[in-house]
């Protein structure tokens, strides 16, 4: 019995060290592999692009603001006054009538002068793979300025370059390294996830559905 429980032991250590291994491997590639397509300032993007804000909780679990969501909104309506962004998808999830991130985005962004015609929402956006993959099938964009902050803009940059899109990101800030640390743990292990996602299970959005060109629906909301 005690060699069956070492042998399981053993077993257990080697399959958690591969883990490991796997994870930090993937970590080092999605990194690598994106690091040139983050931009230094807003002179280095190109005008009048169309900016996929990735959605966030407006509010932490305590109920005070989220400055993760402050400083997406923050960055896109200045983007928005120095004339690089034409057009907003704000992608986030909607899971409930009490919790709707592009909805909160939309009102965010209204509020910092940004005209409501300039804005789609993508209520379907409830990954940051299906964020990406429908701003592309959906609303027919094969070019992007993802805005997002540094620890989440690698795994964007990756997905969307599995999917041929050509995406910057300038980042927005990010809060205190306090309160980023868990933040960043957390996506060491969605950029594992997203390896797996793209190259063995074939992932795909839940939802998609038929093209709306932004051409073509100009304000419409999805």
């Amino acid at each position: 019995m005690r060699y069956f429980w070492r042998v399981a032991i053993k077993g257990i250590l080697w399959v958690g060290l591969l883990v490991a291994l796997f994870v930090v491997v993937a970590n080092i590639w999605v990194v690598t592999s994106t690091r040139g397509r983050i931009v230094a300032s807003v002179d280095e993007l190109p005008a009048k692009s169309v900016a996929l804000v990735l959605g966030t909780s407006n509010k932490l679990v305590d109920g005070s603001p989220n400055p993760y969501f402050l400083e997406r909104i923050q960055l896109a309506a200045d983007l928005f006054r120095q004339g690089k962004i034409s057009h907003f998808i704000l992608s986030g999830d909607n899971r409930s009538k009490y919790y709707n991130e592009p909805m909160e985005m939309q009102k965010a962004l209204i509020r910092l002068g940004v005209p409501d015609s300039l804005i789609t929402l993508d209520f379907a956006g409830l990954r940051t793979l299906d964020s990406i993959v429908r701003s592309k099938e959906i609303f027919g964009q094969n070019k992007i300025v993802i805005v997002t902050q540094s620890f989440h803009c690698y795994r964007a940059l990756f997905i969307s370059k599995f999917y041929d899109i050509d995406a910057v990101t300038l980042l927005a800030n990010d809060p205190d390294p306090h309160t980023s640390l868990r933040v960043n743990i957390r996506e060491w292990f969605a950029r594992a996830k997203a390896v797996t996602d793209l190259y063995i299970f074939n992932t795909t959005p839940r939802h998609l559905g038929n093209p709306e060109p932004l051409n073509k629906v100009g304000n419409q909301k999805r």
